[in-house]
């Protein structure tokens, strides 16, 4: 559900940093410490309330550093060249920094938050260190037996093999790691036996994190950096690749069933795994140092509306306002950042989509799993090697026109589509959905406004916005919070042009109450009270409505 997250590999403060000049400058001249005053920087010699020790507030009106009396300026400096070793500055007078405040300004976050590689099915227990301690051996065994298969087959055709072979060379893999002569117990063999039927036809390393249910987002920076994304943070794992050869194996195992690929002319491309993760792969020369590969995983269950509700996405009254939109037909677009869970409620937001219609989504990399029987996938297309059959959202969103939807789930918005998308919902295709990225409601409206004019050159920004405002009724914001937490931060309604504006009224915001122990953000949803100006649609469309739902 914005990610606003520190990184933690940041460079060291360098030494020239302004405190450290100011510092040099005091001990080059000289200065005598000033008066003490009590201020909101700590000193060796005063009580504060900022990383010294705990003592009185600053009198009201007292300034946030020790100067001189004077003249009110931010920092007093004297009339003259710089000191000696003062970087160029003036010397400061008054500013008396203490090594401590240098030393917290300047130190890097100790947290181990990122830092500590994550084990990979590691059992718990005494049997968690005997592990540990036979995972080299475990790594050591599985090259000896994945050359001795090299030798004995060719395992780059092993991927589209009937399921006869299939299972003759499963045999064989089981019959050569039984055989093995290392000292390892039954479950090491067991893992042994796994890592190299994933290495043959899997994902070689990386069938373990795919497997985990845990797992969100799976990024290999390179072949020693892997890193995964759990409850919203990352965590560097142990996992590692043999070199870039064999992570580019791994690249194209993934695309290759897809008939995407992967080479000089094409630096990058977006693809999915069997179950619906989306795939995002990229080689040198657009990324430097190798390889890479960005997996956003997808559990084996979907998601209710009634579970985000349990796990405080949203409140039990959202939940209801935005089921009845969805069962009146009312258009609506999903707004968010990057795995802020956009996909995750337009999957919830589907069940409740009447069974008769027929859905048609588009998508360039196929990840929507709704919760509906009578639907067609429609899927984007690249180029060719010669620049030829690019198949676009646009194209599929006019051609589907043609296939007597009721609805149409564009599964994200972000170009010259959103035209077409946006006529399509004015042109009898109620309750179409889409996703697009956006940082708040009114963002959203002039991102749909800088898309049509991309697809629509010669057309006027107000009529523009007049066909937002007539096509979209309903803005869903969703947002992952700096806790790793995903919220449904606002809904707001469209409620027509005020102007030459598009007139957003919110139903429901967000409200931070601080953090609890755990360091999570103790949040409340509250409602506006007010009556949306949909209201009569869905009395038409026969959809119970509750004004109560709103405040």
């Amino acid at each position: 559900m914005g990610d606003e997250r520190k990184d933690q590999n940041l460079p060291a403060r360098p030494a020239s940093s302004l405190m450290g000049q100011l510092v040099r400058q005091r001990q080059a001249s000289e200065v005598a410490p000033a008066n003490n005053q009590q201020t909101n920087v700590a000193s060796p010699n005063q009580q504060t309330g900022v990383g010294g020790a705990k003592g009185a507030a600053p009198p009201p009106g007292g300034s946030g550093m020790n100067r001189q009396a004077g003249p009110a300026t931010g920092v007093q400096g004297q009339a003259g060249a710089a000191k000696p070793g003062g970087g160029g500055l003036p010397a400061a007078e008054g500013v008396q920094p203490s090594r401590a405040d240098i030393e917290r300004i300047d130190a890097r976050d100790e947290t181990d938050y990122g830092h500590k590689p994550v084990e990979i099915q590691s059992p718990q227990g005494d049997l968690g260190a005997k592990f540990s301690a036979n995972q080299q051996l475990i790594r050591e065994r599985e090259k000896v037996i994945i050359d001795q298969l090299r030798r004995e087959l060719d395992t780059s055709r092993l991927t589209n093999i009937s399921e006869d072979t299939q299972a003759q060379v499963r045999a064989r893999i089981r019959e050569i790691v039984n055989s093995d002569p290392a000292p390892l117990t039954m479950m090491e063999k067991g893992i042994l036996l796994q890592n190299v039927l994933d290495e043959v036809f899997g994902f070689g390393p990386l069938g373990p994190l795919l497997r985990d249910p845990s797992v969100g987002d799976i990024c290999v920076n390179n072949v020693t950096m892997v890193y995964v994304e759990r409850h919203g943070r990352l965590e560097k794992t142990n996992v590692v690749f043999e070199n870039e050869r064999h992570l580019r194996q791994t690249i194209d195992k993934i695309i290759q069933p897809l008939g995407r690929r992967l080479d000089d002319n094409s630096p990058m491309v977006d693809a999915r795994l069997p179950n619906g993760s989306r795939v995002n792969a990229t080689i040198p020369p657009v990324t430097i140092d190798g390889p890479t590969i960005t997996i956003r995983c997808f559990g084996t269950s979907i998601m209710s509306l009634g579970q985000l509700v349990e796990k405080g996405a949203m409140s039990v009254q959202m939940a209801e306002v935005m089921k009845a939109c969805v069962k009146g037909r009312i258009n609506a677009i999903i707004s968010g950042g990057t795995g802020s869970g956009k996909t995750t409620l337009l999957n919830a937001l589907s069940a409740h989509i009447n069974p008769r219609e027929r859905i048609i989504t588009i998508e360039d990399a196929a990840e929507l799993r709704l919760q509906h029987e009578h639907w067609v996938r429609m899927e984007t297309r690249p180029m060719n090697t010669e620049g030829k059959g690019q198949i676009t959202q646009r194209m599929l969103v006019i051609n589907c026109l043609r296939m007597r939807p009721d609805r149409i789930i564009l599964g994200e918005c972000r170009g010259e589509e959103a035209f077409d998308m946006l006529q399509a919902m004015n042109t009898g295709h109620g309750g179409s959905m889409t996703t697009i990225h956006a940082n708040s409601p009114r963002d959203c409206t002039k991102r749909l406004e800088n898309m049509i004019l991309m697809g629509a050159t010669e057309m006027p920004l107000k009529a523009a916005r007049e066909l937002i405002a007539s096509a979209v009724q309903l803005i869903i914001q969703i947002r992952r919070l700096e806790d790793g937490t995903r919220r449904v931060t606002e809904i707001s309604e469209i409620t027509g042009m005020e102007g030459d504006t598009i007139a957003i009224s919110t139903m429901f915001h967000l409200e931070r109450e601080g953090r609890d122990p755990r360091g999570f953000f103790k949040c409340r949803h509250v409602g506006s009270g007010l009556p949306p100006k949909f209201l009569e649609q869905l009395e038409q469309e026969a959809v119970p409505f509750k004004l109560e739902w709103l405040r």
